[in-house]
């Protein structure tokens, strides 16, 4: 493993340890929707944004240029974080380090799953990942790189 996909996937694992919800209800999940949404309207992004708890989808809208097509990207995504408790980006950077894809032989279907960034766990202390905030249709590292900064500044004014 390169030392670029070393520091890559530790970086990624921090953001994982660090960005923990202290709860999760439907009020937060529309105030991180729309931050996501604001965020992604003033870079003129196009970009579909979900966020679920549990198997509830509780905020969805598309952007301007986002298809139906990122919604099935979508799916795929929010898959691999409730199964491997784990962002998408993060399961498919250590698969990539390790020369590996997420397919039949670890048990899962390629047209069901994707280990693309833009799904990231919604974690609550003492639940474990409960939720799943995900943004689809840029490249995959900015995919989550959107996502993190939502949910970096959402728990920063959370704490006020």
């Amino acid at each position: 493993m390169s030392d670029e996909s070393q520091q890559l996937i530790a970086e990624l694992e921090e953001q994982e340890r660090r960005l923990v919800f202290p709860r999760f209800d439907e009020a937060d999940a529309w105030a991180l929707g729309c931050l996501l949404v604001n965020l992604a309207t003033e870079r003129s992004l196009p970009v579909a944004v979900d966020i679920r708890r549990g198997q509830q989808q509780l905020f969805h809208a598309g952007l301007p240029g986002s298809t139906a097509d990122n919604d099935t990207w979508i799916e795929r995504k929010v898959r691999v974080v409730y199964r491997f408790a784990r962002s998408s980006f993060l399961v498919g950077r250590e698969l990539a380090a390790k020369g590996r894809r997420l397919d039949e032989a670890m048990g899962v279907d390629p047209i069901l799953f994707a280990a693309h960034g833009g799904a990231f766990p919604i974690r609550v202390p003492g639940a474990g990942v409960i939720g799943v905030v995900t943004v689809s249709g840029l490249p995959q590292a900015e995919d989550h790189a959107l996502v993190v900064e939502a949910v970096e500044t959402f728990l920063g004014a959370d704490d006020d």
